[in-house]
């Protein structure tokens, strides 16, 4: 890492409006160690509380960033607000339980029948 190098300040915003995780961050950092940090300081008191780094999707800019790529990798946007944050906007989506999706496609009887259409 360069000594000159510009430190981004970041804050990352919920699905109820609530600002969290708010810091300056190297553009080394990975998008997974944000993660990690956003599940250590997520607030217990919300209705929806993330569990592990795969149940939470970090959106900047419209896109959603992939964990093994770094803020410069994911061209987070270096100096174009001189002294601004970033908001990057945090979704959290738990895994559904297999069981569920599955116990649906038992309880449809499959049939061995084709079917033609003529026009």
């Amino acid at each position: 890492m360069a000594e000159g190098e510009e430190h981004l300040e970041l804050k990352f915003r919920i699905y109820d409006g609530t600002d969290i995780a708010h810091g300056t961050y190297a553009p080394s950092t990975t998008v997974a160690t944000l993660k990690q940090r956003l599940v250590a300081e997520w607030p217990q008191d919300k209705s929806v509380v993330p569990k592990s780094l795969s149940d939470i999707k970090l959106i900047h800019a419209g896109k959603v960033l992939e964990n093994s790529k770094t803020l410069s990798e994911s061209r987070i946007l270096f100096g174009d607000l001189a002294g601004g944050v970033i908001t990057m906007h945090v979704v959290v989506q738990p895994p559904i339980a297999k069981k569920k999706t599955d116990k649906g496609k038992e309880e449809m009887p499959k049939k061995n029948s084709c079917s033609c259409t003529i026009l």
